[in-house]
């Protein structure tokens, strides 16, 4: 009597799923530049240690590296707070243009935006007229030179 035992078709190797290497990003940062170097250092021949101009070399090209991160991430932080959180800095692009809009006679006017502030969190635009009109954005119907 002869037993016969059948592998399974799902445990064969060309059945298996292929499983890609999954390695870091492809950029090295600061402490990736520190850890190489402190390696290096680690492992330097002890008879021809590195230089000390290579060395000076090194550090400095981590520092600038750092010095550029940190400058970078500065002007992010900066361009996010001028952009999001300042109205009158946008109300300020609008200085010396003429503006058009609708007055209480329900006629189309024009003057040139001479001032703007902030009241009440809103935008608002003083005008260089004879009646020191005061607008908001929702006011204004166009803007030209």
């Amino acid at each position: 009597m002869y037993m016969t035992n059948k592998v399974q078709s799902d445990l064969y190797l060309a059945n298996q799923p292929v499983q890609q290497k999954q390695t870091g990003t492809s950029s090295l940062g600061k402490d990736d530049f520190l850890k190489i170097l402190i390696t290096q250092l680690q492992n330097q021949d002890p008879t021809s240690p590195m230089e000390d101009k290579e060395f000076i070399s090194q550090m400095a090209q981590f520092s600038t590296l750092e010095q550029m991160t940190n400058m970078s991430t500065s002007m992010e932080k900066f361009l996010q707070v001028v952009q999001s959180e300042s109205p009158i800095l946008k109300g300020s692009e609008l200085i010396g243009k003429t503006v058009s809009w609708v007055d209480e006679t329900n006629k189309e006017s024009e003057a040139v935006v001479k001032a703007t502030s902030v009241k009440d969190g809103k935008l608002t635009f003083m005008l260089d007229d004879e009646s020191h009109t005061t607008l908001t954005l929702d006011d204004i119907l166009s803007v030209t030179r």
